[in-house]
């Protein structure tokens, strides 16, 4: 999954919660680390690192629904499950559109919540598979010439060679090296990949 090991990072302001929700936790999964509000974790937390947050939503100073809108801003994709001892549909709805996993109402069962972390953990490793990839493709780009790279922006267009050649005054020899040297450094077989690539950008 991650060459990193994924932590499980739970946050509640009630401190017996937050012992046996830990507890609980760490039945399943190792790698666990518990906090008693919003701005703790903030500080403890290193960007980027494999996991998943189990986050209780009424709490004082930040609470839970505030600390998902503020790692969205520093663009932090740590799934969330969100935990509740008095939620409401509404908040229910929004917290799910603003991408937590799941929302859990207490009490909850046990297997609803464990369920409910390896979605978490599962979703965390595909945007690492993803920012992976978009690295890969970022370094990749950085190779390209400033020719190439109009080319490759061309190609995206839709353009053929002959249409690139004519709007560039280049031969059609000319674009066909370039194009051929762009999909080696972009590590393209084909357009359908090259394009495929480039939405991964």
């Amino acid at each position: 999954m991650n060459s990193q090991e994924s932590t499980v990072f739970l946050v509640d302001d009630d401190l017996a919660v937050l012992r046996s929700l830990t507890a609980l936790v760490e039945v399943v999964f190792t790698n666990v680390k518990s906090y008693l509000s919003a701005t703790e974790f903030l500080a403890a937390y290193k960007h980027n690192t494999p996991g998943c947050l189990v986050l209780d939503v009424a709490m004082p100073e930040m609470n839970g629904l505030e600390l998902q809108r503020k790692l969205i801003q520093e663009k932090i994709d740590l799934p969330i499950v969100f935990i509740t001892g008095h939620g409401n549909v509404q908040m229910a709805v929004g917290a799910m559109l603003a991408g937590a996993v799941n929302f859990l109402e207490k009490p909850f069962h046990e297997q609803e919540l464990w369920d409910s972390i390896r979605k978490a953990l599962e979703v965390d490793a595909q945007n690492c598979r993803r920012r992976t990839r978009r690295h890969r493709v970022e370094e990749r780009l950085e190779q390209l010439s400033e020719g190439e790279r109009v080319v490759l922006n061309m190609i995206l267009e839709g353009k053929i060679n002959k249409e690139i050649a004519a709007q560039l005054g280049l031969s059609n020899r000319t674009v066909e090296d370039r194009r051929a040297r762009l999909m080696k450094k972009m590590g393209a077989r084909s357009v359908a990949e090259l394009v495929q690539l480039a939405l991964t950008y």
